[in-house]
């Protein structure tokens, strides 16, 4: 996967293509995106993915620890004539709204979170008995499961699997391979906190979130407006099987109430 360089607005632009062709359809079976809805969305980024809640009336807020992120959503809402709310704080630090939100939105977030069961508590102290969650987060054994695809070194960026070697080794290539000091501690610290299919859901079950439903791709949608790749789900039989699916998921669609 190569390193592409894009300004905010355009990545922008391809969260919110993505959002409206492939996360919008998906929430929508279970609750209907219309005016006064409120949703949260958890590491929001740049705000790509609620743009289009935000054209169907949705109330949206957006949450990311990065204020930097937190301008460039204002920035590019405000460019795109849409109303939003975008707060830099730390989402654990988050208070309990006055009304629940009903939709929650997290995206290739979970993945990033040490412990993953205060989060999804925290989710959970946020929403109302009838909201939805959305969660999407890659398989941590997945070909580049480790976010190695953002180093510099052309080797190690284009090396599938190689998050996978021992620690040790693992650390050893990405400092031969000449990454910055806080790179490697990123993709150590990515090597911790890594998710499995059976992981979440066994978190989601010590949690109290019912699975509505699951869907795990063999070619992440997203793929199609960053490489110009067809979107495809994992095949019926190897989304069966435990552990090995992992290796061959992309991407992993939640619906979680």
């Amino acid at each position: 996967m190569p390193v592409r360089s894009i300004s905010r607005q355009q990545y922008f632009d391809e969260l919110s293509r993505t959002s409206e062709k492939f996360f919008v359809p998906f929430i929508n079976q279970y609750i209907t995106l219309k005016p006064g809805l409120r949703v949260l969305e958890v590491g929001c980024g740049v705000g790509g993915n609620l743009a289009p809640l935000a054209t169907r009336g949705c109330e949206v807020t957006g949450i990311d620890l990065d204020s930097d992120n937190i301008v460039a959503a204002e920035e590019c809402f405000a460019a795109k004539g849409l109303v939003g709310q975008f707060i830099s704080l730390d989402f654990f630090k988050m208070e309990k709204p006055e009304e629940p939100f009903d939709l929650v939105v997290c995206h290739d977030v979970i993945e990033h979170i040490p412990d993953k069961n205060a989060f999804m508590q925290k989710i959970k102290s946020l929403i109302g008995p009838d909201s939805i969650v959305f969660m999407s987060f890659p398989a941590w054994h997945m070909p580049f499961g480790g976010h190695h695809q953002n180093c510099r070194n052309r080797f190690v960026s284009h090396c599938p699997y190689i998050h996978l070697l021992p620690r040790w080794l693992y650390r050893k290539i990405l400092q031969w391979a000449g990454e910055r000091e806080g790179t490697v501690k990123e993709l150590l610290e990515i090597k911790s906190t890594g998710t499995t299919v059976e992981s979440f859901e066994r978190i989601c079950s010590n949690v109290g979130f019912r699975i509505v439903e699951r869907c795990l791709y063999f070619i992440n949608p997203h793929y199609e407006t960053k490489f110009g790749l067809k979107p495809r789900k994992l095949w019926p039989v190897i989304a069966h099987i435990p552990y090995l699916r992992n290796f061959f998921t992309t991407s992993c669609f939640y619906m979680l109430s």
